[in-house]
């Protein structure tokens, strides 16, 4: 069988005779054919990143990219005279991408293999191809995220938000405040189904039982009147975070079981776990009810374990867990709370669904 090649995360192009015909220095103008165009903005839409290496003068050939309506779709842009090799492991190196995930188009054979000779990972590609660059297999996600079709978005934000930290002098209390920040806590929609199921998947470190559902478990849980299924979206004023957050939480008259918490690891700096556990809390105080959160410890997920001790949740018996279904999981603990609540974040504005009455 033959195994499929990995899904190539970013694209690095080179400019003259490849993404637009001409050489810039050279002729002075250069054209940007259409069917460029139309795949540089669906390798968009699938969440693949695009980035350039190219020998031009850095200044000249950013403006032409602009002028050709195309250069906010490149991130970390590395234009100038070094071996394109150095910049597409730099391009790698600051995205965190393995070089087995960048792929990288040039229409001269000897900068091809250049790069091929210094990062064998590294796919490249003959600019003659581009016209059937998205029908590969490695160009085509199974699956597309909301949050991925807007993948290039949140990673510019992301460096704008790091290059401010990076300046900011102040206390980290300080600086989070200045981001603004807005969490929302919502129901799930079958549009950001696909992207729950993979925070299921791909969170470790802040998740609390490693229980993986299924796009088919998550409608059926939908479905189902007991059942919440709650999305966490956090955005800035640099821009969004995307979903970063799960919940699953089952109803009973007398108790609310949170069968899964999961937080993004990208925004644990800023607190968003606390913030979910305690806008839960609350909600369960409102409605009169007591709280138990399942837990599986696992090799990664100290953290989390840590999140819920510290607001409150303990091994303390109580006779509001009898009638709850058996864990998903024999290795499960259900850990006890009796909600009290809590002050706002002084960090974060929250906007949240009421969770009260069915």
């Amino acid at each position: 069988m033959t195994q499929q090649p990995p899904i190539v995360k970013c694209l690095v192009w080179d400019l003259d005779n490849t993404l637009w015909q001409g050489t810039l220095l050279e002729d002075g103008r250069v054209t940007l054919p259409g069917p460029v165009r139309e795949l540089i903005a669906e390798l968009d839409s699938r969440g693949i990143l695009q980035s350039v290496a190219s020998k031009n003068d850095h200044d000249q050939a950013w403006n032409q990219l602009q002028a050709l309506g195309v250069a906010e779709y490149f991130v970390l842009p590395r234009i100038g005279w070094g071996p394109k090799s150095d910049a597409v492991r730099e391009i790698a190196a600051e995205l965190n991408f393995a070089l087995g995930t960048i792929a990288f188009v040039d229409d001269q054979p000897a900068e091809r293999a250049e790069v091929q000779f210094h990062l064998p990972e590294v796919r490249c590609y003959p600019a003659e191809e581009l016209s059937g660059l998205a029908a590969l297999p490695e160009f085509s996600p199974p699956t597309v995220t909301v949050d991925a079709r807007r993948r290039r978005q949140m990673y510019q934000a992301g460096f704008q938000r790091k290059a401010a930290e990076e300046e900011f002098t102040g206390p980290s209390e300080d600086f989070l405040r200045s981001l603004e920040l807005v969490m929302d806590i919502g129901r799930a929609t079958e549009e950001q189904l696909s992207r729950v199921e993979e925070l299921t998947l791909r969170t470790s470190q802040m998740n609390a039982t490693g229980v993986h559902y299924s796009l088919a478990d998550l409608r059926t849980l939908l479905a189902d009147p007991r059942h919440e299924v709650l999305v966490t979206v956090l955005t800035d004023r640099f821009g969004p975070h995307g979903a970063v957050g799960l919940q699953l939480l089952e109803k009973h008259p007398r108790v609310w079981n949170l069968k899964l918490l999961a937080t993004s690891c990208r925004v644990v700096s800023f607190g968003a776990g606390s913030v979910i556990l305690n806008w839960l809390v609350d909600e369960a105080s409102r409605a009169g009810v007591h709280l138990v959160a399942d837990f599986r410890r696992t090799e990664r997920n100290r953290m989390m374990d840590i999140a819920y001790r510290f607001a409150g949740f303990t091994d303390e018996a109580c006779d509001c867990r009898a009638g709850l279904p058996a864990p998903a999981h024999e290795d499960i603990q259900r850990l006890h709370l009796i909600p009290e609540p809590h002050a706002p974040s002084p960090t974060v504005k929250l906007n949240a669904v009421s969770l009260q009455g069915g």
